[in-house]
Formats: structure tokens, C-alpha cells, sequence
């Protein structure tokens, strides 16, 4: 797999993504609230809202929440899980023009899609959207890639079996690459810890839901899952493991 555009590649792994991929620890809404001053009345713009993760933290907080999403497989899935609430609506666009009006919305929202997107045409797509005093916020859950034997043994997993694994790692900014994105627009940073706790099935569903992960007919599938197993096994406590996490959050409106 050599392409990278974000658009389609997740459209064959829609079901694993809505089952297996991590929410958001609460501990980032609060800081948003409480620190940034981000009230529950502000409509939200989920950008690259895949299949809705992200926006359900924010309906259940009590925002009106407008997800942007181009894949119309991982939009129709949060259009599913979500659009029973009059809160919510899924719309066709793209992180670098979204289709939203003027000064539409209070908060841009653009999680672990961000990687993916155009940064600098997003930026002033971004400011057209936002009301006077609005706010964007930037957050993705970064897997720890060392610290117990079961992470340390997942990476080498990834980088034995994935099938362009490395190009799309080095696509996420540390945090002197999202101090310059934001330049003197950045208002706060924060880092948060978070944890999935799987069973091997789940933790199968986690790894499948990645992109870069073969699917089943690739030669490097079948032995990926071997390799998995024999890691579950000698690495789990009491029948699960670990999945660790630090969710890092950038917040500002970017010049």
C-alpha cells in the first residue's frame, strides 16, 4: 500500500474502527471547559470526523456538533451512531473546505485525522468558519511505543508487518512542529494519559482497524496475526492488555 490519501483507505475498515478504535479521556473536555474557556453552547466543527468518536464526546457534553467528514462509509457510520440527536449532522467535505458557512461555528474540533490533512490551506478555511473569539482544537491519541514488554513487542510487530507504517508515524507533529502551526495564535497545550484495556479479540479488531495493517489476502496478514498472538500470549495479565496512551492537545487559532 503506497498511497497515502486518507479519503479512501479506511473505507474496508469502517467496522473494526467503530468497535475497536479509543474514545477521548475526559480529562481533555475539562481542560477545554475549564481552561480554555470553551462553554457547552458552542457549536462544534468535527473535522475529519471519521465515524464519530470525537463528535459523540462533544454531543454528550451537551454541544451542537456539525461532523465533516469525505469518506462516505466512516460518515454514513457516525451518521448511524449519532444522528438520532437533533444536535447532530454529518456533511460531505474536507478539512481544506469544508462547505460550512461564515462564521458558522465556535469551535473547530480536528482530532486523529489531523495528520492527514493540508495544514497550511486548512488554516485560513478554518478562520472563515470561526465566530469572533472562536477557538480550534488539534488532539490525537499517540500510542506508547515503549515502557512494557507488550508495547515494545507491538511496534516491532508494526514495523515488521505494516505495509507503509513508518511513512504514516513520521506524518504526526511533535509539539515544536504544532507551536509553529499555531505561531502566535497558540493559547495552550496539554497532555493527558489514556488506556485501552483489550481481550484478544479486541485487540486484533485495534490492529485491523489501522491502515496500515494488511488485510486478509495480503501475504503479510496471516503471519501479522500469528506474531500477534504469540505477543498476546506472552504478555497478558490475567487474560487482556494495555494499550497506552498519551492524548496530547493544542489549542488555539493558528495565524
Amino acid at each position: 500500500m503506497s498511497d497515502l490519501s486518507p479519503t479512501a483507505r479506511f473505507t474496508d475498515r469502517v467496522a473494526d474502527y467503530v468497535r475497536y478504535r479509543p474514545d477521548y479521556p475526559p480529562a481533555l473536555l475539562r481542560w477545554l471547559h475549564e481552561v480554555q474557556g470553551v462553554a457547552p453552547t458552542w457549536t462544534v466543527a468535527d473535522i475529519g470526523a471519521g465515524t464519530g468518536i470525537s463528535s459523540k464526546m462533544f454531543l454528550d457534553a451537551g454541544h451542537p456538533v456539525v461532523a465533516v467528514e469525505p469518506n462516505a462509509a466512516m460518515r454514513q457510520a457516525a451518521q448511524d451512531r449519532l444522528g438520532a440527536d437533533p444536535r447532530f449532522r454529518a456533511v460531505d467535505g474536507r478539512a481544506e473546505a469544508t462547505g460550512l458557512a461564515d462564521a458558522s461555528v465556535d469551535l473547530v474540533s480536528a482530532a486523529q485525522a489531523f495528520h492527514w490533512f493540508d495544514q497550511q490551506a486548512v488554516k485560513p478555511e478554518w478562520r472563515r468558519i470561526l465566530r469572533r473569539d472562536g477557538l480550534v482544537a488539534v488532539y490525537w491519541n499517540t500510542r506508547r511505543l515503549a515502557g512494557t514488554p507488550f508495547l515494545e513487542g507491538y511496534e516491532r510487530l508494526l514495523l515488521e508487518y505494516g505495509t507503509d507504517y513508518s511513512s504514516v508515524a513520521e506524518r504526526y507533529g511533535d509539539d515544536a512542529h504544532m507551536r509553529r502551526w499555531f505561531g502566535a495564535g497558540m493559547r495552550g497545550v496539554a497532555s493527558f494519559p489514556h488506556a485501552q484495556r483489550l481481550d484478544f479479540n479486541s485487540l486484533k479488531g485495534r490492529l485491523l482497524s489501522s491502515s496500515y495493517a494488511p488485510r486478509e489476502g495480503h501475504p503479510r496478514h496471516a503471519p501479522m496475526l500469528e506474531a500477534l498472538r504469540r505477543l498476546f500470549d506472552a504478555t497478558a495479565v490475567d487474560g487482556t492488555v494495555d494499550f497506552a496512551y498519551d492524548t496530547r492537545v493544542f489549542a488555539g487559532v493558528p495565524e
